[in-house]
């Protein structure tokens, strides 16, 4: 069988699966459970937050064979189907190579025959800001009022390209960018089924490089396996990504605190030499920095910086 890598194999198949997105999740649950599914979303945010998980699962949880239910069974045809990408009902469309006006009215004309299974009919169109202005224009109407088993899905990394006519037609959700926190949380759980020992900074290093995105991290996390085996440390993912130890980072933050100058010109030259991305470290010891004003003026406030508990402490 051919290798799955983990950012396929770990993808959520139930909304209470997905990371970080509860305000999603439960807006689409309980839609489904009031029957008041809208005929068309947009969902918005950063790459790798779970644009098109969460619509597939959508898609899934309206087409399945018990449903429309919040709890697909992820065991019918149609699950099955959708899961495997090939579902006739379910359309998957990326808006980069579909971007013209002649692919959207072969859209909408053959939306309007009936699905060949299931109740609905669903289009996903993955980047749909890359939509040309006339292809917009063209899926306006049928957008509006489609058929009765006609759903729309759009996910964008990019809103502000989208129309404001097509926006003012679906419903919204904004994606956020997932905490330190959860990433670590989801890579452990995953790294424990797997039977991969990896440490606590080794994870926390993975996860402040994929700045929000669980699928990055999750690729991440793959490159490191295939470099260094089932037992990770924090220098084997530092190694990889050229990133700098949260120790390395600390001490730097007290060397500038105390002004001591050597040891900063030192531990820059170090950094350097080892070929770490000096813009980086800027970035990281600004964060650093803010972390620390937020610690000492907010008291109660901190948690709201979604650190882990011993980088808090």
């Amino acid at each position: 069988m051919a290798y799955e890598v983990l950012a396929r194999k770990w993808r959520p198949q139930q909304f209470t699966d997905v990371v970080g997105q509860g305000h999603v999740t439960k807006t689409l649950t309980n839609a489904i459970e009031t029957d008041r599914v809208a005929h068309a979303y947009m969902f918005v945010g950063s790459r790798g937050t779970g644009k098109t998980t969460s619509a597939r699962i959508l898609a899934k949880a309206l087409n399945c064979e018990k449903g429309p239910t919040p709890n697909p069974c992820d065991e019918c045809s149609s699950c099955k189907e959708v899961m495997a990408g090939n579902s006739l009902d379910v359309i998957e469309i990326d808006g980069a190579s579909n971007n013209g006006v002649d692919q959207v009215r072969d859209l909408r004309d053959n939306a309007r025959y009936s699905p060949a299974r299931g109740p609905y009919k669903i289009y996903i169109i993955d980047e749909v800001h890359m939509l040309s202005t006339q292809a917009f224009n063209a899926l306006l109407k049928t957008l509006e009022e489609p058929p009765d088993h006609v759903k729309f899905i759009f996910a964008t990394t990019d809103v502000h390209k989208v129309l404001p006519t097509i926006l003012s037609r679906c419903q919204r959700f904004d994606l956020r960018r997932i905490s330190v926190q959860d990433i670590v949380d989801r890579l452990r759980k995953g790294c424990e089924e797997e039977g991969i020992a990896i440490t606590e900074d080794a994870l926390l290093a993975i996860a402040r490089g994929a700045e929000g995105g669980l699928r990055d991290a999750e690729s991440a996390l793959d490159q490191i396996i295939s470099f260094r085996g089932k037992d990770i440390g924090e220098d084997d993912v530092l190694a990889v990504f050229g990133l700098i130890s949260r120790h390395v980072l600390e001490n730097l933050v007290l060397a500038i605190l105390k002004s001591d100058v050597p040891t900063i010109i030192q531990i820059i030259s170090e950094m350097d030499q080892a070929g770490k991305d000096l813009q980086r470290v800027i970035m990281e010891l600004m964060e650093s920095f803010r972390n620390l004003l937020v610690v000492i003026y907010a008291q109660s406030g901190a948690s709201a910086l979604e650190l882990p508990e011993a980088q808090l402490e």
